[in-house]
Parts: C-alpha cells; structure tokens; sequence
C-alpha cells in the first residue's frame, strides 16, 4: 500500500510538472479593472503584445471597471489558479481602493506575484479656462470660491481622490468631487470644461498639455518629470510632502504553480526589455524599474511595503465609498 501511495503521488506529480511544461496551451486573459482608454489600459495593450510573442499564445484584454478597480480584482481572484488568468493594476485598485471597498478577497492573500512593470508620475492639472496659471494663483482662487470648483477621480479611494484630500488640507482648500468609472472619463470632462481639475496620472494627459488643451501644475514626485521638465514637483510650488508613486504590476491567483508564475515573470521581464516596447513606455512618461525589482519575491515585498505604508492613512481619512 505504502509503494502504492508514493506511486500515485509520483504520477500526480508528473501531471502537475507536465502541465507546467506545456503551458500555456490556449489564450491568456489579462484583466483590466479599469475602461478602455485609461493608463492602465494602455500600458496592458503594449505589454501584451510582445507577452504574446514569449509565450506563443494571444492575450486577450478584459477590461471590468467599476468600485475603484476593485470589481476587477476580485474576478481575476475568483479564477482558476491556472496561469490562463492575469490581473494587471496599480497602485489604486490593488492598494487603495481594496481599503475603502467592502472586497470578497485579500488583495495580499488571494494573489501571487509576477512582475512589478513601470512607475509614473501623478500631476494636478486643470482645464485650460481657469485662471490660475500657477499652483500658489490656483490656492488663491480656490480660497476665494470654496466648494465651487470641481476635482474629477476615479471612485474613492484613488489615487485622485487621496491625492485631492492630501492636497486640500495642506493648502486649507475646499472643492467638490466627481467621481468615474475610470480615467479617460475624467480627461474627457476636463477637455470639454465640465469639471476644473484632476490629479491624474501624468502620461496620459501629456498630449494634452503639450498642446495647450489643460494645464498642469505640479506633480506629485520627488523629482521633476523627465518628459516636462518645466512643471515644478509640488514641494517646489510650496506644497511641501505631496507625493504618491504610480505604479503597475501583474499579479496571478493564489496556487499558481511557481514553474506558471516564472513563465509568466519572463515574458513580462522580455517585453519590458524589448527596444520598441521601452521607447513607447518613455514617450508615455513610464519609468522601467531595475532589472532587480521586477522578480515576483520583489514586487511581493514591495506590495506589502505600500499596504503598510497606505492603508493606515486612508482609514485615517475616514474614506467611504460612494
């Protein structure tokens, strides 16, 4: 009977290690907790591709929004450990807005690293008709018109949001939020005039500013922005502390099988390393992390450093959802 057992178990094994060697035999979905047209979107079409090509089978993008992200999250959490199912997402859905929504499923506990992806900037902007032109003239006419203009975010708890609160009680401003679906709602609203600020991730409304269509007033980084060089970081404009970092990565459910997630890790690790892939990312404002952080142990610890760092002052907020 013992032999018997280890003779099962053997074959079980072989099956497992089987299935990882041929993996993956179908198309993978990635989910995006976001709509088409946003940061996180973008970025999960340009690394698809050349995903695609390492791993020999299509991607398909499964954009599910809603409830900050987190609606999203929980159906890449619900699915099969198998490696046919990626969660793509940031520093919003996978760390802020798990904190002030009512989630099924442990951000930390239900996934399994693969790959931290880019880092960006967040920037406050403003639709080209204000009249501020300058951080400490928008302070001005904010105080001079509490609760009248309005700041466009991407559900409570975001990025946006946090971004808004921290600036509203650094500068003793007062404001209204809209909240949306996701970020290319909000850009469209800023350029049509129906809502007068934003604090968004800074690639995607680069275009826009460039060409004089919004305003920019500061980002939110300890540094200036390499790809607007002219837009001072918010500690320059006198709004000292101000920063968030903004991030994506790519997490699997918990039980992958490690053989899974490594494949995984290297498609991922070759697409940012791939020339025409890394030049799109910087045209973007996309920062490439070192070779070192984009193991699944890294952007585990690294996880858990945000959670730690975040949550603590989002529940100090008193946040809800809408």
């Amino acid at each position: 009977m013992r032999w018997l057992i280890l003779a099962v178990a053997a074959t079980l094994a072989g099956i497992g290690s089987a299935a990882a060697q041929v993996y993956p035999s179908r198309p993978i979905t990635m989910v995006v907790s976001y709509p088409p047209g946003g940061p996180t979107d973008t970025l999960a079409r340009i690394v698809a591709e050349p995903m695609r090509q390492a791993l020999g089978q299509p991607i398909i993008i499964d954009n599910v929004g809603g409830a900050g992200g987190t609606i999203g999250v929980g159906r890449a959490a619900r699915a099969a450990p198998d490696g046919y199912t990626i969660s793509i997402g940031q520093w919003a859905s996978h760390v802020s807005t798990v904190a002030v929504f009512p989630v099924q499923f442990d951000v930390l506990k239900d996934f399994e690293p693969v790959a931290l992806l880019t880092d960006a900037p967040l920037w406050l902007i403003g639709r080209a008709g204000l009249p501020a032109n300058s951080v400490t003239e928008l302070i001005a006419w904010l105080r001079a018109n509490p609760d009248k203009a309005s700041a466009g975010i991407i559900g409570n708890g975001s990025a946006a949001h946090l971004c808004g609160i921290n600036f509203q009680n650094k500068t003793n401003t007062r404001f209204q939020f809209v909240p949306y679906r996701g970020a290319a709602l909000v850009m469209q609203d800023l350029l049509a005039g129906q809502i007068d600020l934003g604090c968004v991730e800074a690639s995607n409304s680069l275009p826009h500013v460039q060409s004089g269509k919004l305003k920019a007033y500061a980002v939110m980084g300890k540094k200036r922005w390499a790809s607007a060089p002219d837009v001072p970081t918010m500690d320059e404009a006198g709004v000292p502390g101000l920063t968030i970092s903004f991030w994506h990565a790519l997490w699997v459910p918990k039980g992958t099988p490690r053989d899974i997630i490594g494949k995984l890790n290297a498609a991922a690790v070759e697409a940012l390393s791939n020339p025409a892939v890394r030049q799109r990312l910087t045209d973007l404002g996309q920062e490439i992390p070192p070779r070192e952080q984009l193991t699944p142990e890294a952007l585990g610890a690294f996880h858990k450093t945000e959670i730690e760092k975040w949550w603590p002052i989002i529940k100090a907020a008193g946040i809800k959802p809408e």
